[in-house]
């Protein structure tokens, strides 16, 4: 099976195909330029110079969130846009479970963690074992003192992997719990494990189409809260 996979979903853009767990080509940029910039062109290149075609493409696979809004949003849209104009099935794959693929071969317990601000990381834990994961929590947006609670009650060392790693570390280590960062190359959100993740909705037959396909940000952006503020003080008043 051959998956095109995107990942727009923090500050790093990549693009990947795959077929099942064999890395054909990605391409990778993290130089702060806009995805709805870069994306396309990258895909583009990355096909045409490894000879492939994206008719090809058996599914197109995206990290359908959490992440920032408007990384999330951009891949969403460019996938949705491959799918209806190729006819072919879509795979919304966690953002965090994606980056707990990249250390599926890691045994041990993994915490991706992305920087959500406001005091919150989101976050879900997995266990790596033989190459495969265990899904120990559930996606959410999640206070770090919480976080680091849930950890010391668990009792077991974690690898931390995302965009967040390094505020988290800072934070657990002088709470006395057992850390450590991913490797370098490794830390970072990639296309490839979303080609991953995607592989194993296939395999479950959890797929979707174009028009299910539908980001999942797990908390309200900065103008729906700003919005939802006003209604409440404008409630307030009356």
């Amino acid at each position: 099976m051959k998956i095109i996979a995107l990942e727009t979903s923090a500050t790093a853009c990549s693009v990947a195909l795959c077929e099942d767990e064999r890395l054909i080509a990605s391409a990778f940029q993290n130089n702060g330029l806009t995805h709805s910039v870069t994306l396309m062109p990258m895909l583009e290149q990355m096909l045409q110079r490894c000879g492939a075609r994206l008719e090809e493409a058996d599914v197109i696979a995206v990290a359908a969130g959490p992440g920032s809004f408007t990384g999330v949003r951009i891949g969403v849209s460019a996938a949705k846009g491959l799918a209806w104009a190729l006819e072919k099935p879509c795979a919304e794959v966690s953002t965090l479970e994606a980056m707990a693929w990249n250390l599926a071969h890691m045994e041990g317990e993994l915490c991706p963690v992305m920087d959500a601000r406001r005091h919150q990381v989101y976050n879900a834990r997995f266990r790596a074992r033989g190459g495969a994961l265990e899904r120990l929590t559930h996606d959410r947006a999640i206070a770090l003192e919480e976080l680091a609670g849930e950890i010391k009650k668990s009792g077991q060392a974690q690898i931390l992997v995302g965009d967040g790693a390094s505020l988290c570390y800072t934070t657990l280590k002088e709470q006395g719990l057992e850390v450590r960062l991913a490797p370098e190359h490794l830390v970072m959100q990639n296309a490839w494990g979303v080609a991953r993740g995607a592989l194993e909705l296939a395999r479950a037959g959890a797929l979707t189409d174009a028009e299910g396909l539908t980001p999942h940000y797990h908390r309200l952006s900065q103008a729906e809260r700003e919005r939802l503020a006003r209604q409440n003080a404008s409630g307030q008043e009356c």
